[in-house]
């Protein structure tokens, strides 16, 4: 099982790959040309706005895990009662 995973996960990362390439020239350009107090504000921000997406993203699997694990569980133990 722990094979099927590995390979979707590497199979998903392959896929999005192109995804990372596509950089807009304008904006690299851009980027490129300000300073280094400038560039750090710009990926501070770029982090800023990652943060609360991947932080949702995490606590609904999360949940989403914990409660497929307490689903089964009860499941179990309905199933050892009858």
């Amino acid at each position: 099982m722990k094979r099927r995973w590995a390979a979707l996960g590497l199979l998903v990362a392959l896929w999005a790959a192109p995804a990372f390439a596509q950089g807009c020239a304008m904006c690299y350009s851009n980027a490129a040309g300000t300073t280094k107090d400038g560039q750090r504000a710009i990926s501070n921000g770029v982090m800023i706005l990652l943060l609360p997406p991947v932080g949702f993203m995490t606590l609904g699997a999360g949940m989403a895990l914990r409660y497929s694990k307490r689903r089964d569980k009860e499941q179990s133990e309905d199933d050892f009662l009858e």
